[in-house]
């Protein structure tokens, strides 16, 4: 991010430019063996395993390492052997999917890699058993691959991520989501949960320390133990996941751009249109809005047996193939603001809601009916790359639509204010998802719920029974976007407290923000962060316990990088 570094900018919005032109995927990049590599090789380092060169870079491209030592184990054994190879030889092992997250819980932008491995789960610890009422799937397998494992067999999952493209290993590691809650009237379905993807665990099969060696551990989600591993933001090293399943559904998913923006986001007790109408006749919404416009794109997914009259029957997932590409207008856009000219921003986000809504119209996807992944899955690696700062708002489900209302007012004034002086630090869509808490109940057999996930329960406020998820997006580098996220920031963290609501970040999104960039506010990482997963919870079971735990599953701190070090010592 960092409009106070402009070389730094430039650079980081040239190279998310040439990664989609050459539409590479967030962490893909050209590997060199072994024998032909340019760096030193790692000592004595465990024969068998395929061992090899590489660059990393994420998904808005702001991480990006140029050589970096990765190997491919075919085996959670040969994870375990990689694990005691590290603790010995005074490296760190970093688990690779598929790169698609911005927070550098992984590596961190500028990252010494001369002591890392990073072990890339994708390539031989993939499988995934579908078993009665659950599946258990290996950290490297992906979205894509699992639900279409379990479509097959008949089962599915409440909600989903947008994108296919990332591993179960990193969805389970930031307590990934989709957007869900109970329509009015709805009855879950057994096996399935409102809260976040985490809250779906059984057990997890995690590599850890026994006092004497790293070995392959399971934890089952009744264990106390699995608290800290469910979200464990990549202090951890997960091979594997059982996961509860419920029976498939089918779905509807209408498309809406008609409503005004001032109608979707009005006040709380507004009549008509309002989000909070939709979410309670349907309970899957989400809202993306372009700053500068009067209308959203507000996409609404509800339970439907039957397909009715007028939907379109969809037999794969992202149907919206309008939104998946980068046009000559966002390339234009892109390179004026890698020259620092983001003048052409209004005409640049109208452009964007009008391809949306001539987008529905051509490819007929404005009201889709199928199976639930086909509907929920949209994402593809060929969008554009933007990046996001997100917070998890968690609040009484009587109160969404004052939460989306205030958000809306008070990033509307700020962009406003931003574009009198003529500045337009925001660029991308503002996103709203609704779901659960990570509730227990929802587990088939019970357990505990994730210490470190944003939807965690909170105790003394059992009212708080929803999370609105808030994210504001914008291009990589993007002048001011720093300072006006810091703003946003702060503001949210005020308005959403006391016995109203609570804040806590999406994980893998930008958060922590100061005008110096993301994950940068060092007060907040070590204090306000943490306390607001120690609040509300058990002596014994809140953010210190989960440190705890993890610390004594990885003393050797073999499971970290510099960041981790200080969000989590």
């Amino acid at each position: 991010m960092g409009a106070a570094h402009p070389v730094r900018r430039r650079t980081v919005l040239k190279g998310a430019a040439a990664a989609i032109a050459a539409g590479l995927v967030a962490g893909e990049s050209f590997a060199l063996p072994a024998g032909a590599a340019t760096i030193a090789a790692p000592p004595d380092f465990p024969s068998g395993i395929e061992l090899y060169q590489e660059g990393y870079k994420n998904w808005s491209g702001e991480i990006d390492l140029a050589d970096v030592w990765t190997c491919a184990p075919a085996s959670a054994d040969a994870v375990v052997a990689v694990a005691n190879w590290a603790r010995a030889h005074g490296y760190r092992v970093r688990p690779k999917g598929m790169g698609h997250g911005w927070s550098p819980t992984l590596l961190p932008a500028g990252a010494d890699v001369s002591a890392v491995v990073l072990v890339d789960l994708t390539k031989h610890l993939a499988g995934i058993s579908v078993g009665s009422g659950s599946v258990t799937v290996q950290a490297g397998a992906t979205v894509d691959q699992l639900t279409v494992a379990l479509e097959n067999a008949g089962y599915g999952l409440a909600a989903l991520t947008a994108p296919g493209n990332l591993t179960i290993g990193g969805v389970l590691a930031i307590g990934a989501h989709g957007s869900a809650v109970p329509a009015t009237g709805e009855t879950r379905v057994p096996g399935t949960s409102y809260g976040t993807l985490s809250n779906a665990v059984l057990s997890l099969t995690v590599v850890a320390w026994n006092g004497s060696a790293y070995v392959l551990r399971t934890l089952t989600r009744t264990q106390p133990e699995i608290s800290a591993f469910l979200v464990h933001l990549g202090r951890a090293f997960v091979v594997s996941a059982t996961l509860q399943v419920g029976a498939n559904k089918r779905l509807r998913c209408q498309s809406f751009y008609d409503i005004p923006t001032a109608t979707l986001f009005a006040a709380p007790g507004t009549s008509g249109r309002t989000l909070s109408s939709y979410v309670n006749s349907s309970g899957r919404v989400e809202a993306i809005w372009f700053p500068f416009t009067d209308r959203p794109w507000l996409k609404v997914w509800t339970l439907a047996p039957s397909k009715p009259l007028l939907s379109k029957s969809v037999s794969a997932p992202y149907s919206y193939t309008f939104a998946n590409f980068l046009s000559p207008e966002a390339s234009d856009f892109l390179s004026s603001v890698v020259r620092g000219d983001t003048s052409g921003t209004v005409a640049f986000e109208n452009f964007q809601i009008s391809v949306v809504g001539s987008g529905l119209i051509v490819t007929g996807t404005w009201d889709i009916w199928g199976w639930s992944k086909n509907l929920l899955l949209y994402v593809q690696p060929t969008t554009l790359r933007i990046v996001e700062a997100g917070y998890a708002v968690l609040c009484a489900r009587s109160n969404v639509q004052r939460v989306v209302h205030e958000f809306y007012v008070e990033y509307q004034e700020r962009i406003t204010a931003y574009q009198a002086q003529n500045k337009f630090p925001m660029n991308g869509p503002v996103e709203i998802r609704v779901t659960g808490v990570d509730k227990p109940s929802e587990v088939t057999g019970g357990g505990v719920s994730p210490q470190l996930s944003a939807a965690r329960p909170r105790p003394d406020h059992p009212e708080w029974d929803t999370v609105v998820w808030l994210d504001m997006g914008t291009i990589p580098g993007t002048p001011d976007c720093d300072a006006f996220y810091a703003e946003m920031e702060a503001w949210i963290v005020g308005n959403y407290s006391g016995n109203y609501a609570t804040v806590r970040p999406e994980w893998s999104k930008a958060w922590a923000v100061t005008p110096s960039g993301a994950w940068t506010d060092t007060a907040a990482l070590t204090g306000r962060i943490p306390q607001s997963l120690r609040a509300g919870q058990a002596a014994g079971d809140n953010w210190d316990t989960a440190r705890a735990t993890l610390n004594a599953a990885d003393p050797h701190r073999v499971f970290s990088n510099t960041f981790l070090d200080v969000l989590l010592p």
